[in-house]
């Protein structure tokens, strides 16, 4: 019994020890069937479909009117990552659906030639919350073009969701090309979109 007991208090001096560079808890992101099945039925329903006609009309005011983007998105562009932000805390959408959005991102890129680097989880202790992030990671497959450089498609994409004591806080997509005489001029970032939202 004292062996249960050193767990729980090692596992509570980790999570006071953590940093954002030192998680108390790292682990990779697996989700059981029960979560798998939601998820399936998510993918059919007027949530997700609101979802991605709310981010769609967002992404085509961003590129007429950036200042008139609704408040719970945010659009980065700069010379070497595209991407967005939207912000859960200002949303009414549940944790469920957030996580459900997550794993979409990743499923609809993966219809690209990309490859799933990386899927996991990191608890952190902060002082006035415990946070939660969920990420993947993914990367274009090797490819090179007629010149010898190597193909990046849309570079390489990141996919976070940030909870914040167990309620989505932000998720955030970004696709971040390399910038080197190796590598061939990133795709346009609006073909991802374009994937994505489909």
């Amino acid at each position: 019994m004292s062996s249960f007991w050193d767990q729980v208090l090692q596992l509570f001096g980790k999570a006071e020890a953590s940093t954002s560079q030192q998680p108390a808890v790292h682990e990779l992101i697996e989700r059981d069937e029960e979560s798998r099945e939601r998820y399936e039925h998510w993918k059919s329903s007027f949530v997700m479909g609101r979802m991605l006609d709310w981010l769609r009309e967002q992404y085509a005011v961003f590129l007429l009117r950036p200042d008139e983007v609704d408040e719970g998105l945010d659009f980065l562009d700069t010379p070497s990552s595209k991407g967005f932000v939207v912000h859960f805390y200002k949303t009414n959408y549940r944790l469920e659906e957030a996580t459900h959005f997550l794993d979409y991102l990743k499923e609809r890129t993966l219809t690209l030639d990309y490859k799933a680097q990386l899927s996991d989880v990191r608890t952190y202790s902060q002082s006035q919350w415990v946070e939660r992030m969920e990420r993947h990671y993914l990367k274009p497959r090797p490819r090179f073009d007629e010149a010898g450089k190597q193909a990046q498609q849309y570079g390489n994409v990141l996919i976070e969701l940030e909870v914040r004591d167990e309620r989505a806080y932000q998720l955030r997509f970004r696709a971040t090309a390399y910038r080197d005489h190796n590598y061939s001029p990133a795709a346009d970032f609006g073909g991802l979109m374009g994937v994505i939202l489909a």
